[in-house]
């Protein structure tokens, strides 16, 4: 067995430039209610001078708490008991409040998982960023001219509309790339990303990965990128440490490490990802059995014994050290047999296909349209989309923020009603438009589940309630009968009966999308629109929803209208998918068509756009500008302005049918599918 190496960073050679960050056997904890929780167990990882270093772990881990203490932005009951943080080769913890300052101004950034709450809400853009350069004694004219080239250097074509604009009135990708302009106006010599792409759409996430590593190779700044997106990490990363439960478990080059992981943690992490192609059909994905120890929880032995399935008496009374395997690093005893860890779930225990396209559509949507009045303004949110919906079936839902998404759904609800031209009928009847017109069997019948249960759940009471009070609305069922269907029920979506009188906030994130999605089943729904329901939540609790999502439509042939960013979720787990922009459908098809194509120029972007693990990347299409206003959407194709393959007049004037390529493949667009079969499988445009 190769030696164990020293937790701490060994020193810099004589001459050498130091490196970007230095985090050298750091313990910390968090003091509640009297009493230390540590968070941070002896964490060790050096970033080198123009270095890009992933750090990637659970919700819990402690990878937000390693950049909250990489600046000296720990809340005031966070505590550093041991360790030492360099940052350009001086101790953060030896810093006065003045020198902490100017390396904060001059030398260190953060970019923050939420730029709509790291911007000022009651400040325009340009006031925020013009103080950058006020600070270093600009005039204001200058600090706005200096504002304004940073927001062209973030690709922001129009930049002075953005500057007068209140950070509300800003997209979330152009929000995000607001605070990535603020953070580089220093040039910085050290940035910090915290999960800077989570919930943007993938042609926006793939600009602002392209961003950041662009302006890492002008300006050589060092990057210390968090976050749970994994394939996100093989992209934009030189090196990646995994953390567990506050422990550095494995550290390497990111292709050795995601390639040929060596402790278990980052093996199971790798296999709950639905691997390019993966489908439901195909088998289950595996999981992580148990959860994260809690804060301050004593540990004995290996840290991640409880969850292993290689565990021994030897794991479980003896710390591992982290062993040098020759330039990359595990703490494993068995780091050797880590690669064949055993599975939790059979990788041959496949669910049989629940559709039933024998029988009439459960759900038969035609020419669908909705306008909401802005002021003086008409806005088309949805325009004539007609889909048929089949019994088991899962229909995928996919586009950028503004495309129609949301609105569709809020209509299969009855939220908000359609115009009156288009037609929603369930079970070959008319389905009125709003949810007060309609019977309690058809409301109960079209159910859903949010993106974030935090929001759709009420806190103050406790999950047999949450659940229970759905099963109140069948008044027919015996006191006992409901009782016995609550218990029946949280069994099902794996919810032990000791969470039963919990409150959501005691509960993990993995448990409230559980919740939650306990409550759409409570009246036997027919429908269950699941809007993003796995964008917020680890790569592990994201593998077990699907799963669970997948075994619930095979046992009741409940359909879903499946809405996400991640296509690789989407294809996983939908038999159809739909392409909205700008509120027309330009593709619908089988899951398995849409993605081999040809596909239209729109899902064509979508697809390249999305980064992978294995690093098997499409040729990137770009697109120009951003998705246009609803209120003056373009004459002709509405994507015209923004696709690579425009042919000109026919396409500026002429809006495309949506024409069939093939059986049940129909995608809307002047160019035949032939042709767009031969040009998609030459080099993309641009």
């Amino acid at each position: 067995m190769p030696p164990p190496v020293s937790a701490t960073i060994r020193p810099m050679a004589a001459g050498a430039a130091p490196d970007a960050l230095t985090v050298s056997d750091l313990n910390l904890a968090y003091r509640v209610r009297g009493h230390d929780r540590q968070v941070l167990r002896s964490v060790s990882f050096r970033i080198a001078r123009g270095e890009s270093y992933g750090l990637v772990g659970e919700s819990g881990c402690g990878k937000s708490t390693v950049a909250l203490a990489a600046v000296r932005y720990l809340p005031r009951n966070g505590r550093i008991r041991g360790g030492r943080i360099l940052v350009d080769d001086r101790d953060l913890m030896a810093l006065r409040a003045e020198e902490l300052r100017q390396l904060r101004a001059n030398t260190v950034s953060m970019v923050y998982q939420d730029p709509g709450r790291a911007l000022n809400p009651t400040l325009r853009v340009g006031r925020q960023m013009s103080e950058i350069f006020a600070l270093t004694g600009l005039s204001q004219a200058d600090s706005l001219n200096r504002a304004e080239a940073m927001l062209r250097r973030v690709q922001i074509a129009d930049p002075r509309p953005v500057l007068d604009r209140h950070p509300h009135q800003l997209s979330g990708g152009m929000q995000q790339r607001v605070a990535i302009a603020m953070a580089l106006s220093i040039d910085p010599k050290l940035l910090i990303l915290d999960e800077p792409t989570t919930g943007l759409d993938a042609t926006v996430e793939a600009e602002v990965l392209d961003l950041i590593a662009n302006l890492r190779r002008e300006v050589s700044t060092s990057v210390l990128f968090i976050s749970h997106n994994l394939a996100v990490i093989a992209r934009m990363c030189d090196r990646v440490g995994v953390l567990y439960a506050g422990t550095l478990v494995e550290e390497g080059s990111t292709q050795e490490v995601f390639n040929d992981p060596r402790h278990p943690y980052t093996v199971g992490l790798l296999r709950c990802l639905p691997r390019r192609g993966r489908r439901k059909d195909h088998g289950r994905l595996d999981t992580i059995p148990g959860f994260l120890p809690a804060p301050g929880t004593r540990v004995i032995g290996c840290v991640f014994a409880p969850r292993c399935a290689l565990a021994d008496d030897r794991c479980r009374t003896n710390e591992p050290e982290l062993i040098d395997l020759g330039g990359r690093r595990s703490r494993c005893h068995y780091h050797d047999r880590a690669p064949d860890l055993p599975r939790v779930t059979p990788s041959d225990l496949a669910l049989a296909d629940g559709r039933d396209r024998a029988s009439a559509p459960v759900l038969r949507i035609s020419k669908l349209a909705k306008t909401f009045g802005v002021g003086r303004h008409s806005v088309r949110a949805l325009t004539d989309v007609s889909i048929d919906l089949w019994p088991g079936e899962t229909l995928g839902l996919v586009g950028e923020s503004g495309s129609g998404k949301s609105t569709f759904a809020r209509l299969l609800l009855g939220l908000i009603a359609p115009d009156n031209a288009g037609s929603i009928e369930f079970d070959g009847k008319a389905l009125p438009g709003r949810i007060h017109e309609r019977t309690p069997d058809q409301v109960k019948a079209l159910q859903i589940v949010f993106q974030n249960p935090d929001s759709a759940l009420n806190r103050s009471r406790a999950v047999r309630d949450l659940i229970g009070r759905a099963l109140t609305k069948l008044a027919h069922v015996p006191y006992a009968a409901r009782r016995d269907r609550l218990l029946a029920l949280t069994r099902a979506v794996r919810l032990a009966d000791r969470y039963l009188p919990a409150r959501p906030r005691q509960l993990s994130g993995g448990l409230k999308q559980r919740v939650a999605i306990a409550r759409a089943f409570a009246g036997d729904p027919r429908i269950v629109v699941c809007d993003e329901p796995t964008s917020a939540l680890d790569v592990s609790v994201q593998a077990a929803i699907l799963n669970l999502l997948a075994e619930l439509q095979v046992e009741r042939r409940v359909s879903y209208v499946f809405i996400s960013h991640d296509l690789g979720t989407v294809r996983y787990l939908s038999d159809r998918i739909a392409v909205l922009y700008l509120g027309r459908l330009m593709e619908i098809g089988p899951a398995e068509r849409v993605f081999a194509g040809p596909h239209h120029p729109y899902t064509e972007a979508l697809l390249s756009a999305v980064p992978t693990i294995d690093g098997q990347t499409r040729g990137r299409v770009r697109l120009e500008g951003e998705i246009p206003s609803a209120i003056n959407p373009p004459p002709g194709c509405v994507f015209h302005t923004r696709c690579p393959r425009c042919l000109g007049d026919i396409c500026r004037s002429q809006e495309p049918p949506l024409v069939e390529s093939d059986a049940s493949h129909q995608i809307r667009c002047h160019i035949p599918a032939a042709e767009l079969a031969k040009l998609q499988a030459q080099p993309p445009p641009g």
